[in-house]
């Protein structure tokens, strides 16, 4: 029996860095495939009434001491991004247009975006950083970041997230 996990996220949740880093040690060690799912935190966040940690004091400040634990315990970095919350959308259409394209090099876009936002610090909601991040990873910025601008890649993104919030996610990363 073939075991398939669901891995849906938002780049901008540490959390979901966090998961990133751990996944393809973790299908080796279980023989499962991990199925990457791009949904949009906000549009969850929206649907749900739910908020984002950072916004309840208390439990922001804690969730920021609990990520560190874990990178630490994991061997990864992780750097709290002056530039938080970052607006992902741009970002997660971009993911959306590559995976659907089916192209080769979205495992390398999203290597370099997980690592440009929580462990470089860059400002990953800002379009010529984004363009160099991309560069950097070998990847054609322009043709990339058109992605985002795709109706269907649009409509798809919202698909997707909607999808996410029937199946009962109500924050990133989550899991099936």
């Amino acid at each position: 029996m073939t075991k398939t996990v669901d891995f849906l996220f938002d780049f901008g949740s540490p959390a979901a860095y966090l998961a990133w880093t751990q996944l393809p040690r973790l299908a080796a060690d279980t023989g499962a495939t991990v199925n990457v799912q791009p949904i949009l935190l906000g549009g969850v966040f929206q649907a749900t009434g739910n908020r984002a940690p950072i916004t309840v004091p208390l439990k922001g400040s804690y969730l920021f001491k609990d990520l560190d634990r874990f990178a630490r315990s994991y061997g990864v970095p992780l750097v709290m991004n002056p530039h938080f919350p970052i607006n992902t959308i741009t970002l997660m259409r971009i993911d959306v247009g590559l995976l659907e394209a089916g192209h080769a090099q979205l495992q390398a876009y999203r290597d370099a975006v997980f690592k440009a936002i929580w462990a470089e610090q860059r400002n990953m909601g800002d379009a010529d950083t984004v363009a160099q991040v991309l560069t950097g990873a070998g990847l054609d910025a322009p043709a990339v970041m058109a992605l985002a601008a795709d109706p269907q890649v649009k409509e798809s993104l919202k698909m997707r997230t909607q999808q996410a919030v029937d199946r009962g996610v109500f924050g990133a990363p989550s899991f099936f």
